[in-house]
């Protein structure tokens, strides 16, 4: 184990952690394809009109999320709702794995950075990073982490299929929204990040401890590119949010 004054530093190469999910979750049949969304509102919209059912159910100590498996296009995908922040992300990653999922896309929005960017437009993240806790029980330290160059060219080939504008991003994630100083979003931006929310970072690293394809479509949401942030009413695009899953779930099927 790597030893520091500060402990999010001492990173620990050992696998064999004394709680595993592949110790208390059982695989079962599922599709090795999943999204995971953090758009309930999409996600109710996709599911009434594809055949579906529960496969399993994530549980936390407050409340469950079920996976649910649907036909879509006339192949098997999974589909689960995120929850916000990179700790729940990764026990997603964990535990969907341990189901018997491979490959995972992952969709929802981030605030932006840049005053040009527009609400809604698409932002593919390549590399982010690692204002988290998380990623750095899973991976090496470093600044950034880069996401899978294979699935970032997947992703990018089916939005030029569809005429989708996009742009592809270094994204900023984060433990605390509510310390989004102005200090730190200079040095952010400074340093090239276009975009900030709280997951890519994580998500990517667990995706690598876990050797499983993982990508994220983005769409710009809030904006902290100015003296004030601006909310832009971004929660409310249920049309874009809406697009951005049936993006997702196409390129899942890619993987």
């Amino acid at each position: 184990m790597i030893k520091s004054e500060f402990p999010i530093l001492e990173y620990d190469e050992d696998r064999n952690a004394l709680i595993r999910p592949e110790r208390i979750i059982q695989p079962i049949d599922i599709s090795e394809r999943v999204v995971i969304c953090f758009f309930g509102d999409a996600i109710e919209k996709v599911l009434s009109e594809h055949p579906h059912k529960t496969v399993a159910n994530i549980r936390f100590e407050s409340f469950s999320i079920p996976v649910y498996e649907l036909e879509y296009k006339g192949e098997r995908i999974a589909l689960v709702q995120a929850i916000v922040g990179a700790p729940l992300a990764v026990g997603h990653i964990e535990e969907l794995t341990a189901y018997g999922c491979k490959k995972f896309i992952a969709c929802g929005g981030c605030g932006v950075l840049q005053k040009d960017i527009a609400v809604g437009h698409l932002i593919i993240p390549v590399t982010a990073v690692r204002d988290e806790g998380t990623s750095y029980h899973y991976v090496k330290p470093s600044r950034e982490i880069l996401m899978d160059s294979r699935v970032v060219e997947i992703i990018e080939s089916v939005l030029l299929e569809k005429n989708v504008p996009f742009i592809k991003a270094k994204t900023w994630t984060t433990d605390a929204f509510y310390r989004e100083t102005p200090a730190k979003v200079q040095r952010r931006k400074e340093e090239g990040c276009m975009t900030v929310e709280m997951e890519a970072s994580a998500f990517i690293a667990a995706a690598q401890y876990n050797q499983v394809d993982f990508g994220q479509i983005l769409y710009a949401g809030d904006s902290l590119a100015g003296e004030e942030w601006d909310n832009r009413e971004w929660t409310t695009r249920t049309d874009i949010r809406e697009s951005v899953l049936r993006l997702a779930l196409d390129v899942c099927l890619r993987l």
